[in-house]
């Protein structure tokens, strides 16, 4: 069923002199299985967005519903919804404190409550899925390279056995290697375990090679929520609310400007190449 958020606003330092309104009548489903890709502009709202998700912060105002159930509800179970809507952080080491990798992925399932064996199974299998060598798994995870960290990072969220996976900028600070492999270890869980992925990224191309959907925020509302190439296709807007879109769009637009019969609204390489090729055979 996913996750709802109906009319969703939220103030820092609510009336008092410093208020700010992050959020700002927020309407946004995400459906089982979905892809999808959050973006805007720094102060934006994302970040703010996504801690509302897994119940880090809690709405001003307005609902969240979680698989038809009101999170905001007496009684609720948060920390399993915590579990079921798992949120990976932008520095890997705001969630990385245990002395090896081992025992920092296990720290999540011992604390649903499973037995030290159960939790050691659930431990070996996520660093398995996220393809980290076992010579790694007790070493402190704070002598790892950035991508390992991040992989362990998603290890411990992995662990808890999520529905809804959250990774806020995941590939910041990475060589393009070490995006790509982390970008595609995101596509690669989301194909075998069925979880909604929300990807959080200042990266136009990555979104656009990835999801299936894109949400777009500016001044803490959502200002464009569709398919990447209508929302890449709008790229005039975008740009006035300080992003922009893939490179690949700005060429089919000048190709199409200077006569050649393409779709402009191609936004991957390989879209935009097999536009190319069908205009030199027409």
């Amino acid at each position: 069923m996913g996750i709802i958020l109906n009319h969703v606003s939220y103030v820092y330092s609510e009336e008092t002199s410093d208020e700010i309104r992050a959020l700002n009548d927020v309407n946004i489903k995400i459906n089982d299985g979905e892809f999808i890709g959050l973006i805007g502009h720094t102060g934006s709202g994302k970040s703010t967005l996504v801690q509302h998700l897994n119940g880090l912060l809690r709405a001003t105002s307005g609902e969240i519903y979680y698989n038809g159930t009101d999170i905001y509800e007496k009684d609720y179970n948060m920390k399993e919804h915590r579990s079921k809507v798992g949120l990976v952080f932008q520095y890997p080491e705001h969630q990385l404190f245990e002395v090896d990798v081992f025992t920092d992925v296990c720290f999540g399932p011992k604390n649903l409550g499973l037995t030290k064996n159960e939790a050691e199974l659930r431990a070996f299998d996520a660093l398995k899925q996220v393809g980290l060598s076992e010579e790694y798994f007790y070493q402190s995870p704070f002598d790892l390279s950035g991508g390992q960290k991040r992989r362990v990072a998603i290890a411990g969220v992995l662990a808890m056995k999520p529905e809804v996976l959250i990774l806020d900028e995941p590939t910041a600070g990475l060589d393009p290697k070490g995006r790509d492999e982390i970008l595609g270890l995101i596509r690669k869980l989301r194909d075998e375990n069925n979880i909604s992925i929300l990807l959080v990224s200042h990266s136009m191309e990555d979104v656009a090679n990835y999801v299936d959907r894109i949400i777009v925020m500016s001044k803490g509302s959502v200002l464009m929520d569709d398919i990447p190439r209508e929302v890449f296709g709008r790229y005039r807007e975008l740009e006035a609310v300080g992003l922009a879109a893939p490179q690949v769009t700005y060429i089919m637009h000048a190709l199409k400007e200077k006569g050649f019969a393409v779709n402009p609204l191609a936004t991957t390489i390989e879209e935009a190449k097999d536009e190319i090729l069908k205009g030199f055979v027409r």
